[in-house]
């Protein structure tokens, strides 16, 4: 793609910002890689430009061509051209990584969908949930889309609100857990409550319904970290049941562990129309507290 420019003393990518449908932050990630040319260089995002002078705008590789398709069901609760509610079964990978290339949420979706390609290794991916935890996440169509959502996730603007079976009896009625979460340094896989190189991690809860030794919470996630929930209840001594990392080993399934991503509430990015959707437990969540019920 080529531009004449036809204002002077601005900078190179407000100009482009003004000038195309995309955001000055995706703009300044292509400058940066050199994909954006003025007059035939390779400038900085301060550029200031002057009239007449030619950009020159290389496009990003289609991520068909990097993501390989895989025909596996996906549950699309909503859809616009704009965005995605996806409902993800437990055991489905979000994004390919090591051992998982071909058998991920975004394998599926590639196909089927046009994809933000923000991130080429994990086309339209706003945020994530784990492998083994069921229920609704967001994906973006276009980047434009996919900022303003990851901004409206950072700005704690988009309400999400989990349901998960822990161990033990949980005595209080509601609690917070503000501990901060950061890499575990004796094993990175994981991650635990520390105050080395950590964030600030908040997970508000209230219990549903007590059992016998365990209890179903509700959880609001103030802040959204890598596994928070698994270790915060996993640092207070009620681990999410069925957790193969956190968890008491001897309660691990093949369905995973019992927590779900029930619902999420959020402001449309682009039509500015107020969403709320809601999925039900999967049969395998809502069998497990059956037989709780018969103990």
């Amino acid at each position: 793609m080529k531009i004449k420019v036809n204002e002077e003393n601005i900078r190179l990518d407000q100009y482009l910002a003004n000038s195309l449908d995309r955001s000055r932050s995706k703009i300044q990630k292509d400058i940066k890689e050199g994909l954006v040319c003025v007059n035939g260089k390779t400038v900085n995002s301060s550029y200031i430009l002057n009239i007449d002078d030619e950009i020159s705008i290389t496009e990003r590789q289609n991520i068909d061509s990097n993501i390989k398709s895989s025909d596996i069901d996906v549950d699309v609760v909503y859809e616009d051209e704009y965005l995605l509610v996806i409902n993800k079964q437990s055991g489905l990978v979000v994004h390919p990584a090591p051992g998982h290339y071909t058998d991920t949420l975004v394998n599926a979706l590639a196909t089927k969908f046009k994809l933000s390609n923000m991130d080429s290794d994990r086309p339209g991916i706003v945020h994530r949930i784990d492998k083994d935890t069921s229920g609704l996440m967001l994906v973006a169509k276009d980047e434009k889309t996919h900022e303003k959502l990851s901004e409206m996730i950072k700005n704690k603007e988009v309400e999400r609100i989990y349901i998960s079976l822990v161990h033990g009896v949980i005595n209080h009625d509601t609690g917070t857990i503000d501990a901060p979460i950061g890499r575990d340094p004796n094993n990175r896989q994981k991650m635990c409550v520390t105050d080395k190189n950590s964030k600030d991690s908040i997970t508000h809860f209230k219990v549903l319904k007590r059992y016998k030794d365990k209890t179903l919470v509700e959880c609001k996630l103030e802040t959204g970290r890598t596994h928070q929930i698994r270790v915060h209840f996993n640092y207070i001594n009620h681990p999410v049941v069925g957790d193969p990392i956190y968890g008491k080993k001897t309660n691990v399934t093949e369905f995973g562990q019992y927590l779900h991503s029930k619902s999420i509430r959020f402001t449309h990015p682009i039509t500015n129309q107020e969403l709320y959707f809601e999925v039900d437990l999967p049969k395998e969540f809502k069998d497990m507290l059956e037989n709780l019920e018969n103990e």
